[in-house]
């Protein structure tokens, strides 16, 4: 997954006061590789991602998001991080082994190891209490997602299934830690 990504079909479906919304956008994801991480025996491999969405034939930003993707050879756990600048951060956990062509990560609210820490104002209004990702890689070299994060609205008698989803195409190399490059 390592590289520079694009997608230009994405689907987002929204809350809004007047029911659900569909909202097309295009994204483009960073995933740079870190340097492996060690935690006494326990040894992480990563990315740090950056994803930048527009609506289609805009500028302004529509969504932004930031953090890492972790595996773990030694038990096939995978762990994503993210974080968006509204006041919400969460970690979600699952399982893959190295040659894995879909694997699917779960944070729910108040889990001891993958959850999500809301500011006030979210957790009032727009509180998060699962994220669901679910990665697919194609056999073209592309890959997609599907989310599902359920949002418990303040008015709202049942649970919103706010859902994203893309297949992004490669659109550039990653570039590994710029300091242990050779001049």
């Amino acid at each position: 997954m390592a590289g520079i990504w694009q997608g230009q079909r994405g689907l987002d479906v929204k809350p809004k006061v007047e029911g659900p919304k569909k909202q097309a956008y295009v994204e483009r994801m960073e995933l740079q590789p870190i340097d492996p991480q060690t935690n006494g025996p326990q040894l992480l491999y990563g990315l740090r991602y950056h994803t930048h969405v527009v609506k289609p034939e805009q500028i302004k930003t529509y969504h932004e998001q930031v953090g890492y993707w972790l595996w773990e050879p030694a038990t096939g756990s995978v762990i994503h991080t993210l974080s968006i600048p509204r006041g919400m951060t969460a970690m979600a956990g699952g399982k893959a082994s190295a040659d894995a062509k879909e694997f699917e990560l779960l944070a729910t609210e108040g889990d001891k190891y993958y959850s999500i820490c809301l500011s006030p104002f979210l957790d009032y209004a727009f509180r998060t209490v699962e994220f669901c990702i679910k990665v697919t890689i194609h056999s073209d070299g592309t890959w997609s997602y599907d989310e599902d994060t359920v949002l418990v609205i303040k008015d709202l008698a049942e649970p919103f299934h706010h859902t994203d989803r893309n297949t992004l195409v490669k659109i550039a190399d990653a570039t590994p830690n710029p300091l242990a490059r050779k001049s």
